[in-house]
Parts: C-alpha cells; sequence; structure tokens
C-alpha cells in the first residue's frame, strides 16, 4: 500500500476565500509545514504552488508524514499523491498499476482538467482509464457508491493521481491570527481552549497563578507536560508562572467567603492584561464555559470582566463538557489534566460562591486592602519558563 506515492497533496481550504490576505497566509502555512517536517522528516522538501502545496517524500514513511501534516491549522485536507507526466498513456497505465493496490470490488474515475491544452477532455479521460481498469481487473463500476475512487487532476506542469482524500485540522496557518495570552490552570478546558485558539491560526503564551504552599510543585510539572502536548501544534510556549499567594491570603481575609472566587478571577484579568500587554498580545483568552461553575455564569462573567478593557476570548463558551473531554483526548492533553495536582482555584473554592455577583459589592471588597501593590509585587516575580517541541 502507498508504495508508488512518492509526495502529499496539500489544500488550504478556507484560505481560498481570503481575498487579498491569501497570499500571505499561503506563505505562512508554506513556512509552518517545513518547521513541522524539518526535525522527524529532514528529508521532505516541500513545494509551494498557487493552488496547493506539495510534500516531496524522498524516502520518507508517508503515513507518519501525513499524521503530521493532519494537526498542521489551515490545512484543509490532503492526499496521497503519484505525480507522472501528462500523457495519456502514462495516466492509462499508472492508473491501472494503483488501483490494483486497493482493496474493494467497485470503483469510480473522477478527473479534473486544468490544462486545457491537454488533448483530450476530462470526460475521455474517465472512459479511457476506467475501459483498461475493466479490462484488466475483476472490479465493476459503481458512479454512486464505489469501494475505490480514482481521481486524476491533469495541470500544467504534471498530472496527479489519488486515492483519497483526508481531512485536515482546517482553519488558519498559525501566526495569522496575531497573538494571545491564554490563562492555563491545568485542568481539562484550558488546553482544549490553547488548541481551539491555534486552530484558528492564533499563536498563545501561557499564564499560570501558582500559590505555594497550598499547591504542590507537580501541577507545574504537570503543565509542563501539556504543553509538550500543544508543542505539537505551536513549537514552542512561552508559560510565566505567576507567584499569587500573598493575592489570595489578602483576598480571603478580607472578602466575604461567597465573593473570593469573583474577586480572585478580577485579580487574575488585572494581573494578565498588564503581561499581556508587555508581551505584545492582542487578547487574554481562557477556558471558561458558559455555567459551567459559579464564576463562569453570565452574571459572574459580567462582574469580572469590568476590570478590563482588553479584549477577552472564550473558545469553549457553549462547548459541551463531554466534547472538550473528546478533544482533549483527540490532542492527549485529558490524562495529563486529570492529574490529582489541583491549581489555586480548586483549592480555595468557597462552599457558597457568589453566581450572580454585583460590581458595586466587589468594588467595596477591593477598597479594604491594598491589591494594587500585591499585583506589581507578583508581576515583579513572574518566573517565565520556555517549553519546546525538542526537548
Amino acid at each position: 500500500m502507498n508504495t508508488h506515492y512518492e509526495l502529499i497533496m496539500v489544500r488550504f481550504g478556507e484560505l481560498s476565500t481570503k481575498g487579498k490576505n491569501k497570499k500571505d497566509f499561503i506563505q505562512t502555512l508554506f513556512k509552518n509545514i517545513k518547521n513541522a517536517l524539518k526535525n522527524d522528516f529532514s528529508r521532505c522538501e516541500v513545494e509551494r504552488r498557487f493552488d496547493h502545496i506539495y510534500v516531496h517524500l524522498n524516502g520518507e514513511d508517508i503515513n507518519l508524514v501525513g499524521n503530521r501534516l493532519q494537526d498542521i491549522s489551515g490545512i484543509h485536507s490532503l492526499s496521497f499523491v503519484h505525480r507522472l507526466e501528462s500523457n495519456i498513456d502514462n495516466i492509462i497505465n499508472d492508473s491501472l498499476t494503483l488501483i490494483k493496490e486497493e482493496a474493494g470490488q467497485t470503483f469510480k474515475v473522477n478527473c479534473k482538467r486544468a490544462d486545457k491544452s491537454f488533448p483530450y477532455i476530462s470526460d475521455k479521460i474517465v472512459r479511457l482509464v476506467a475501459s483498461n481498469i475493466l479490462k484488466n481487473t475483476s472490479l465493476k463500476v459503481d458512479v454512486h457508491n464505489p469501494d475505490i475512487k480514482l481521481n486524476i487532476e491533469v495541470r500544467m506542469e504534471a498530472t496527479y493521481i489519488y486515492m483519497k482524500t483526508i481531512p485536515g485540522a482546517g482553519g488558519y496557518p498559525l501566526g495569522v491570527g496575531g497573538k494571545a495570552l491564554l490563562m492555563l490552570s491545568g485542568g481539562i478546558d484550558s488546553p482544549v481552549a490553547a488548541y481551539e485558539l491555534m486552530r484558528r491560526g492564533v499563536s498563545i503564551e501561557c499564564i499560570h497563578f501558582a500559590s505555594p504552599p497550598y499547591t504542590q510543585v507537580g501541577v507545574i510539572y504537570k503543565l509542563i507536560d501539556i504543553l509538550k502536548c500543544l508543542n505539537r501544534y505551536q513549537a514552542s510556549i512561552k508559560l510565566h508562572i505567576v507567584p499569587f499567594t500573598k493575592l489570595q491570603e489578602s483576598i480571603y481575609q478580607f472578602v466575604d467567603e461567597s465573593y473570593c472566587i469573583t474577586i480572585m478571577r478580577r485579580m487574575m484579568y488585572r494581573i494578565s492584561e498588564k503581561v499581556a500587554r508587555r508581551r505584545k498580545c492582542l487578547a487574554i483568552a481562557s477556558g471558561e464555559s458558559i455555567g459551567q461553575v459559579a464564576s463562569q455564569t453570565l452574571s459572574s462573567m459580567m462582574a469580572i470582566n469590568a476590570v478590563t478593557s482588553f479584549p477577552i476570548i472564550r473558545p469553549l463558551s457553549t462547548i459541551d463538557k463531554l466534547d472538550i473531554i473528546n478533544t482533549s483526548k483527540k490532542i492527549n492533553t485529558y490524562d495529563i489534566s486529570i492529574r490529582p495536582f489541583e491549581d489555586c482555584c480548586t483549592i480555595f473554592t468557597p462552599k457558597n460562591p457568589k453566581t450572580s455577583p454585583k460590581e458595586d459589592e466587589c468594588i467595596k471588597f477591593e477598597a479594604k486592602f491594598d491589591y494594587l501593590s500585591l499585583i506589581d509585587e507578583a508581576i515583579n516575580n513572574i518566573e517565565t519558563k520556555i517549553i519546546n517541541s525538542e526537548e
């Protein structure tokens, strides 16, 4: 299987609708593909054309390369392709050789003739190829639901033959959407939010609020392992670890317990905005989902968001929890996320958190302590780690 396929055809999909930005988007995708393959598949060569990108295997395992390409945002679909000179005899003969390797009892031939100078129209090519297959195999034609779909594309530079179209990650190439600062807790949701952002072309840096000795160092190792999984989609990710203990202790000293989570989240957003501006991020992002916990009701979000005018992105806001879990398993972060190391939000969860907090009440509680100096102290003592795919 696949012994005659020497390259992979990459299709852009959604990028083709982007008008004047299309050229820049495709160039970014081209660079991202090269970077994704350069370490593990160094023999591969990437060729950019106006309508497709082609990956020349040069002896690399086609299935392994295909699996890697499926993770790259901006790729709509891909196919394992045989490339040949545009000659009708070559097309007829090579089509027969390739289809003999496929399992099935019925087939259909599709043809696109982009090169209008080729002397045979698409319908004629289909008839010649199909007739030769019928004469030399036991396969039967089924135009409605065939076991095998043989696709032929006659282009200016060559002809391409392939059997299957494999779905890609979709979305936009990483980097074209700017950069966001993601609030990474270590739970199930925030890594999935990171993945969804990267699928839309947004690169990420992460911020985590640590409260030692209440939180264990194990949660940091957990975050590093999560980010190593996400390195599959972004090769290098910065993790900013904020020492949050003093601020959190002050909150629980001066704030009514029912408002503690709300005030804590307000402080996190204040800190995240300052870090985001320093790091030239264009938005703050989180794994929050509407109504999932007390601090994620619309009323709570309104009270929490009031502390910042910075753009806030919640990629999972309307996504069902089971769908979030399924995605976390797909990107291999689920088993890491459920390790029993709790973050500061989990450890300090009050018994009866306010689900409809009022902003004026938040302001009254915050006036009881000097949170601004505590925020500055926390920011000045941030520890930053860089998690790379090579490590």
